[in-house]
């Protein structure tokens, strides 16, 4: 009986639980920047919604472009722990002192501020690429078996939504407790506290995980090659397009929120309950992952998941804004049918960096997921840029009454524009073409390769 090589070992609890908790630790950064960073520019940074929204997207569009780039370095990083787990020791500090002045409010002109907007925002998502990218490919040297991928995933995004819920329920509550009253310097507190514990969740994960798989110590590629290998892997580019569509739909969504408790409902107060709601479900969608896709291929539950989204997301435009209680449903709806898309993806984007080496011989784990967070960050400018540009031309005042035609703007990006880019993730995923027989002939033929 022949046993099973070292790249797919079933790995124990420990290591897929510290694997898991550094998503927790990015969602600290990253739950914060698409919920609250927007508004924090507007209503207490002190610039105008355009201003913020075209100083975001030009950062998002340059970070975007720094993501292959950072995966290339990290393909080729060789140290004793590894290409990929230095990162989580390496870049904690940076990262944090980035985040802590961008959160920062100077005495400045508005020029001023644009200017420091512009640099400490730029200086953040930098920092945080570097340590995410090399994360992210990490979960593809693990282990090669596509069902320990997903439980993996499945359960690092539990810590991710659970992360999330944190941040969106507690940082409100944080910056009126450790500002005192000020909300310049409770913002400011506040990321400083996300900071230190994030950190501490990374150094967690580098010490407890190891890499399994790594390339052919006779392959010989250089930049250029990479990428031209991932422009003529079919599966990755759907993928690629996929991810930039779901992340529009997410990004409306959890962006508007803000500003739709605010002005529409005038229940700021409901915000503190309305994105953890929907972490929470996403988190029990999540850790159902590993099941369904027992049952169901994955292209299929993506289909089936991003349909219901849409469903739900369009039911939203209809919903009386005395209806908190239908608020939150359709939001735990959205969230129990988003969840799983995330461990999928992953999952999925490690299926096509198999499929690549499969099919040329060479393998860039990092540049295939760089390239994949490449499309979420422009995914987000984009719908950054579409907030923005809709305020702008419906005339939304931060901090007063607004017009009817902003109130309905605001409850459009809530509803019908996310669904319609949630039908667009459906017809995307009808190009994916590795299902479950073609990933175990794909996983033979590498083990008898390198055999």
């Amino acid at each position: 009986m022949r046993m099973k090589t070292t790249v797919n070992k079933q790995l124990t609890w420990r290591e897929k639980i510290s694997y898991g908790v550094a998503d927790m630790g990015f969602n600290f950064y990253w739950t914060n920047i698409a919920t609250y960073l927007l508004f924090f520019y507007t209503d207490v940074f002190g610039i105008s919604a355009a201003a913020a929204a075209s100083m975001m997207f030009t950062i998002k569009l340059i970070n975007a472009f720094t993501d292959p780039m950072i995966g290339a370095v990290a393909d080729r990083t060789a140290t004793r722990w590894g290409k990929f787990r230095p990162y989580l020791v390496w870049v904690p500090l940076p990262l944090a002192c980035a985040a802590v002045l961008t959160y920062t409010t100077p005495d400045l002109s508005q020029g001023g501020k644009v200017f420091w907007a512009y640099g400490t925002y730029l200086a953040m998502m930098v920092c945080y690429t570097c340590i995410n990218i090399p994360y992210n490919a990490l979960s593809g040297v693990l282990s090669a078996d596509a069902q320990e991928r997903s439980t993996v995933n499945g359960l690092r995004f539990i810590f991710a939504f659970g992360g999330g819920m944190l941040v969106t329920s507690a940082t409100p509550w944080l910056v009126h407790t450790l500002g005192a009253g000020n909300a310049r310097l409770g913002w400011q507190l506040t990321m400083l506290a996300w900071s230190a514990l994030a950190s501490v969740l990374f150094v967690l994960t580098f010490l407890n995980t190891r890499e399994r798989i790594a390339p052919s110590p006779a392959q010989k590629s250089n930049i250029w090659q990479d990428v031209g290998d991932l422009a003529h892997n079919r599966p990755w580019i759907v993928l690629f397009i996929l991810a930039l569509v779901i992340m529009i739909t997410i990004t409306l969504r959890t962006t508007s929120a803000a500003y739709y408790f605010k002005y529409v409902v005038q229940r700021e107060d409901l915000m503190s309950g309305f994105v953890p709601a929907y972490m929470g479900a996403a988190a029990a969608g999540a850790s159902l992952t590993p099941l369904m896709t027992r049952f169901v291929d994955k292209k299929k539950l993506m289909m089936i998941l991003m349909s219901i989204t849409a469903v739900l997301s369009s039911a939203f435009f209809f919903v009386p804004k005395d209806q908190v209680w239908l608020m939150f449903a359709l939001q735990i709806g959205m969230g129990l049918a988003l969840g799983p898309k995330s461990p999928l993806a992953f999952s999925m984007y490690a299926d096509t960096a198999d499929y690549n080496e499969w099919r040329t011989g060479r393998r860039a784990t990092a540049m295939t997921f760089a390239a994949a967070t490449f499309s979420q960050k422009l995914g987000t400018a984009i719908a950054v840029a579409v907030i923005g540009s809709l305020f702008t031309r419906l005339g939304y005042v931060a901090n007063a009454a607004q017009s009817e035609g902003s109130q309905a703007g605001i409850v459009w990006l809530m509803s019908f524009i996310p669904a319609a880019f949630a039908l667009f993730a459906v017809a995307v995923m009808f190009f994916y073409n590795l299902d479950n027989n073609k990933l175990l002939q794909i996983q033979a033929d590498l083990e008898a390769r390198k055999s």
